[in-house]
């Protein structure tokens, strides 16, 4: 078993406070990805897991066991950093190696453990080489590796992939979910890269100032973000969010005006002013034969258009408020054009808190 459970956590560097009563359970044999902007507190977190920080207030609990005091090598605990944090004048197989002769561990079995990462990592050629001999992916694998021969029970992994190119990244994130499964172990992954999150975590926790804004599933969060901060970072385009004005059962923006149903209508209450989310992929450019029939129209007129790849980025306004389409670039847009969107795709947003309305 290795569940970790934060209760309570709190961390502050002179009077930055960079974690605020951080409370979260990373289930046994979970991949959790902790995702949020430079300075949200997502490194600080690993590395007090690991034992690298200490909590100025709350528990940490690894397999049950308060861990606040343990020392980092008695966690039995692998972290893989950023930088690889390779040795530059051992071959490959030493480096693997290196935890396994720290432990004293005979010579046939560190050949054997060695020799098994190598295998699931594909290193297999290139054990008599040093690390300036391979490229960024090659060095990253040598890295896992060593973290593999140690059979932790939990793998640490800060931002491992951000020195690679794109097309790299994405080969490197198939292959460490292929490894999630193959070791089946607790994963903890930090990245400030939303893609990574939502294609790789079974839990994902975003971070912003220190807080946790919202842990769930990609379809959870995807579908139902928890406030106007979730809606706006995830994915790969924000959410556009647009101040809307309530009269009676009427929902007013721009010169859009929807009748909302009975369900809408109680849900919203008595306010008189919310926010209203779409996604990008929300708007379906209206033609006769795609009339959606719970739909709502609009007439905008266009301000810029994006093409990229198979995309055309929309860019318009709705009450001054600067808004973005995502539609096939197979379809042909002039300098107006007409929209329609699902009433059921509409998010809304408490004006003041910000939090979703539930």
């Amino acid at each position: 078993m290795s569940k970790v459970d934060l209760e309570g956590i709190s961390k502050t560097f002179g009077k930055k406070t960079i974690l605020s009563d951080i409370n979260l359970s990373i289930e046994d044999k979970e991949f959790c990805v902790l995702v949020g902007a430079s300075g949200c507190g997502k490194s600080t977190l690993l590395r007090m897991i690991a034992g690298l920080e200490t909590p100025d207030s709350g528990n940490l609990y690894i397999d049950g066991k308060l861990s606040n005091n343990i020392h980092p090598k008695d966690r039995n605990i692998a972290f893989v950093f950023q930088s690889y944090a390779l040795y530059p004048h051992l071959s490959v197989y030493d480096n693997i190696a290196f935890p396994l002769k720290l432990r004293k561990m005979k010579k046939n079995d560190i050949k054997k453990k060695v020799e098994e990462a190598s295998e699931i990592l594909g290193l297999g050629e290139y054990l008599k080489r040093k690390p300036k001999e391979l490229s960024g992916g090659q060095r990253q694998r040598v890295a896992l590796g060593r973290a593999i021969v140690r059979e932790p029970e939990v793998f640490l992994m800060d931002e491992p992939l951000s020195n690679l190119d794109a097309k790299l990244r994405v080969q490197m994130r198939y292959e460490i979910k292929k490894l999630h499964e193959k070791l089946d172990t607790t994963f903890i992954y930090v990245t400030h890269d939303q893609t990574e999150a939502l294609t790789m975590g079974d839990k994902i926790v975003i971070l912003n100032e220190g807080k946790i804004q919202q842990a769930g599933s990609a379809e959870d969060i995807f579908n139902y973000p928890a406030n106007t901060f979730v809606a706006t970072f995830m994915g790969n385009m924000p959410m556009n969010i647009i101040p809307a004005v309530l009269n009676d059962n009427v929902l007013c923006f721009d010169r859009v005006m929807i009748t909302l149903n009975e369900f809408n209508k109680n849900l919203l209450g008595d306010r008189k002013k919310i926010l209203v989310g779409i996604r990008p992929e929300s708007f379906e450019p209206h033609f006769v034969e795609s009339i959606i029939p719970t739909g709502i129209r609009m007439h905008v007129n266009i301000d810029e258009i994006e093409t990229i790849g198979g995309e055309r980025h929309i860019h318009f306004k709705l009450d001054e408020t600067p808004v973005v389409a995502k539609v096939s670039s197979k379809i042909n847009i002039g300098a107006a054009a007409d929209f329609t969107i699902d009433i059921s795709d509409l998010h809304f947003f408490d004006i003041e808190t910000k939090q979703r309305i539930v």
